[in-house]
């Protein structure tokens, strides 16, 4: 099936760069730009973007690597203002 028809990417392409990419190094963020650039190619409208993304996730081996889950949970005391003084 036909994902991206501006630059002719196809579900099967989608899902060997994904493949690739986590045999290559197993702990990597799969991104869709990172997809692109592993196919040579460049996002091109965007329109795509949510059939693409499905895909992506529909991989069997598109996941979070082990390391990095959780990763977005507070681990301590927050700060709004990143440690600025107060006029900054």
């Amino acid at each position: 099936m036909m994902v991206c028809h501006c630059m002719k990417i196809s579900d099967g392409d989608i899902r060997s760069a994904v493949d690739w990419m986590r045999a290559a190094d197993p702990d990597t963020i799969i991104t869709p730009g990172k997809i692109y650039r592993a196919l040579g190619k460049k996002a091109e409208c965007g329109g795509c973007l949510p059939l693409f993304m499905d895909t992506m996730r529909q991989c069997d081996s598109f996941e979070v690597p082990e390391i990095l889950r959780g990763l977005r949970r507070a681990t301590g005391k927050e700060t709004s203002n990143e440690r600025r003084r107060q006029g900054y």
